[in-house]
């Protein structure tokens, strides 16, 4: 667990982060989001203290970070930013294994540690362990800037814009892999970006900062459904809502009983999918698996009626 307490950054005057307080569980992932110079990248930097705060307290499984040592701190404490940030001159399973050489993890246990990120990031490691970062597309080179961030098993993962400057077909299968692996490692994940689509993509919770103070803190839905200011409505768009919530919604919630035809989609996949699905292919309705098997469809009129819900 994460508890951010009335956490201030002051630059002079000017009070950069202003008395913000939230809470995150463990095993989540929280998606703090807002416009450049919101405050959302100081918060995250006086986590690991890359910041000092002016006041206020962070606790990490109840635990002051001031209590640390900067330097100790952060290595108990993942961090991914934009671009990846890897050493160039190193193999990819050297910069994987950095934070556990600094924490003098046996050579043995580090590459397996390395060979099972990689594994997870579904990268080959007899392919991938001794590639230098320059021989990577950028969506690999980001896989493994999330992978050293994880290598040493940190309490907690803070992630600085990570996907910003991929491409967005790549973005996507960059936010999906997230998902997954922070479902199976169990990861508390902390995660800063402008994006809202993001934010309510990943987010379990959304926390909205403008002018340094945090404006809404709350589920995507409830972000969607009620922002509680102005500024939340404006960054969620009146046009896109709808959209926004069917993206939240699982085809599971509406399949029926009935055959469709093409290519089908899993019973996780999103009502938002769904629709892109049958607008790109002119159907009626998509077939709908489950653990490889039928399990019905998913119907137009029932998206749209679903969509209209929340019009």
């Amino acid at each position: 667990m994460i508890e951010i307490d009335r956490i201030t950054k002051m630059y002079g005057d000017t009070a950069a982060v202003d008395a913000v307080s939230l809470t995150a569980e463990s095993g989540t992932i929280t998606c703090i989001v807002g416009t450049s110079g919101s405050g959302k990248t100081t918060l995250l930097r006086m986590i690991n203290r890359l910041e000092e705060p002016t006041s206020g307290e962070v606790r990490i499984n109840g635990d002051s970070t001031l209590a640390t040592k900067p330097h100790l701190l952060r290595r108990r404490i993942g961090y991914a930013i934009q671009g990846h940030g890897l050493f160039p001159h190193h193999t990819v399973g050297r910069n994987i294994g950095a934070v556990p050489e600094l924490l003098g993890w046996p050579k043995d246990r580090i590459r397996a540690r390395v060979d099972e990120l990689l594994e997870l990031f579904s990268m080959e490691p007899d392919q991938f362990r001794d590639r230098y970062p320059g021989e990577l597309s950028g969506g690999q080179q980001q896989r493994v800037g999330v992978a050293r961030a994880l290598a040493s098993r940190p309490d907690l993962l803070l992630m600085d814009e990570p996907f910003g400057a991929l491409d967005p077909i790549i973005r996507a299968r960059a936010q999906d892999d997230l998902r997954r692996i922070q479902k199976a490692l169990g990861s508390t994940i902390m995660l800063v970006t402008h994006d809202m689509d993001e934010a309510i993509r990943l987010g379990d919770m959304v926390a909205v900062m403008d002018g340094g103070k945090l404006v809404q803190y709350a589920p995507p839905a409830e972000i969607i459904a009620r922002p509680a200011t102005s500024f939340v409505a404006d960054m969620v768009g009146e046009v896109e809502r709808p959209m926004r919530l069917l993206s939240l919604v699982p085809v599971a919630e509406v399949v029926e009983d009935g055959a469709a035809d093409g290519e089908a989609l899993p019973a996780d996949a999103s009502l938002r999918d769904a629709l892109s699905a049958c607008l790109w292919t002119g159907r009626t309705a998509v077939p709908v698996t489950r653990d490889g098997a039928a399990a019905g469809r998913v119907t137009l009129d029932a998206i749209r009626a679903r969509a209209e819900l929340h019009a």
